[in-house]
């Protein structure tokens, strides 16, 4: 069994997988922003199992550094990292929002806090070995645009989130070629279009699917081995935007990412 911690637990998708991943006898972390909730959601799975609530704000880059020293400390034993937490694309016609730390909101949450989280729990990842890191993409993606990576002109929440997912996937793809051989994989996952949850709704979207059909492919993922730096429509594996595969593209993130984690 496994030692996981699902980030954005409190609801949705990540809410789904923690109660069915508790049931199976795994031994699930909980991530959310509200104390209150995360902790009830905590003392509901410990009815089933085993179960230990985190707080953080994924806006604050020093609560996600924070995160990571309280997980590695409490679970050293911990082998399966699941970045599901996430901003949607907000109230339709809604302004641009920035993040504690001054970045524009949908990129900090869904892509610079899952890279620094990542990065600070993957010696204990790799102490692991074999270990996954599950990361909650989606089919929409668009590619960031390097001379504006914080969306300054011509801001638009749609278009903001798509480029925060398909930066997480290109991501995902060169932590993967630098992950080879140490045991810890790496995917994403589109996990259902449009599923019945919160962000979702908010939009003034109609939902498609509900949330167990999203969670099928999630729990997939993180219990049983897909290879890595892959991509996933479902359960099904797919291609991601075809930037995203551009070593050059990846190069220009990368650089523009340390930039921005180290601002």
């Amino acid at each position: 069994m496994s030692t996981l911690l699902i980030t954005g637990a409190t609801s949705g998708l990540g809410r789904y997988a923690a109660v069915e991943l508790v049931r199976a006898g795994h031994v699930v972390l909980v991530h959310g922003r509200d104390a209150e909730r995360t902790e009830r959601l905590a003392a509901e799975l410990r009815a089933e199992g085993d179960a230990e609530a985190f707080v953080a704000d994924l806006a604050s880059l020093a609560q996600v550094r924070e995160l990571a020293a309280h997980v590695a400390d409490a679970h050293p034993e911990l082998d399966v990292l699941v970045n599901n937490a996430g901003v949607g694309f907000g109230v339709p016609g809604a302004g641009r929002e920035l993040s504690a730390d001054g970045h524009e909101l949908r990129l900090a949450v869904n892509y610079l806090a899952p890279v620094v989280l990542t990065r600070a729990l993957l010696p204990v990842l790799r102490a692991n070995a074999p270990a996954r890191i599950v990361n909650v993409g989606s089919a929409g993606q668009e590619p960031l645009v390097f001379e504006d990576p914080e969306f300054g002109r011509g801001y638009d929440g749609t278009a903001a989130y798509r480029r925060s997912k398909f930066a997480l996937a290109a991501h995902t793809f060169a932590l993967a070629e630098e992950l080879a051989g140490t045991g810890v994989t790496v995917n994403v996952l589109h996990p259902a279009t449009f599923m019945d949850t919160a962000m979702v709704r908010e939009a003034d979207v109609t939902p498609w699917n509900t949330v167990a059909d999203g969670a099928a492919a999630l729990l997939a993922l993180a219990t049983r081995d897909a290879g890595t730096g892959r991509y996933f429509d479902g359960t099904r594996p797919a291609r991601a935007h075809e930037a995203a595969y551009d070593p050059r593209v990846r190069a220009r993130l990368a650089a523009v990412t340390d930039q921005l984690v180290r601002a």
